[in-house]
């Protein structure tokens, strides 16, 4: 099974990190946002006015974050290019689509690396049934069932286990 893409593309997205996500005002964002209400610096096309500058006009947290592709993935496999902008009422579902797939992306992630580790058959196979796990929910209802938190509770378990194996490495 393939996995999802885990790199970010804000050009098929719904600028979900620019609305979702809340912000206090600190030396990673100049001002405060609460969740769910787009961020000042978001135009209607969905793309950043200050991309360019937001170092320089203090939101390094912008730059610094990534949502390893959940937000492509929550706007074109999830909700099939439906949008907050043209249906308001969808922000609840996509907040909460956003951040289980966020989560379960970043648990992609670190599976990834871990093929980097000299893991043995038995941790090998755990891998390869989490990534295949991880990757599955492709719809809404997929997202509101136990199965990814489960699977993000046994990915947790994993990771834990492999302790062993990272301090051999050190």
């Amino acid at each position: 099974m393939p996995l999802p893409d885990l790199t970010p593309d804000c050009t098929n997205c719904d600028a979900l990190c620019c609305v979702l996500l809340a912000f206090d005002r600190s030396r990673a964002f100049a001002y405060d946002k609460p969740a769910c209400l787009p961020c000042r610096n978001l135009a209607e096309d969905n793309l950043c006015r200050i991309h360019p500058d937001l170092d320089h006009k203090g939101f390094m947290g912008c730059v610094r974050f990534d949502c390893h592709g959940a937000g492509q993935r929550v706007t074109k496999t999830i909700f099939k290019d439906r949008s907050w902008r043209s249906d308001p009422t969808l922000m609840p579902a996509m907040d909460q689509a956003f951040r289980i797939l966020r989560r379960l992306h970043e648990a992609l992630v670190l599976l990834q690396e871990t093929a980097k580790l000299p893991l043995d058959p038995s941790q090998q196979d755990t891998r390869t049934a989490l990534l295949e796990t991880l990757s599955l929910p492709r719809d809404e209802a997929a997202l509101q069932t136990t199965e990814p938190l489960t699977a993000l509770t046994q990915a947790a378990d994993f990771f834990a286990s492999l302790r062993a194996v990272t301090a051999r490495r050190r």
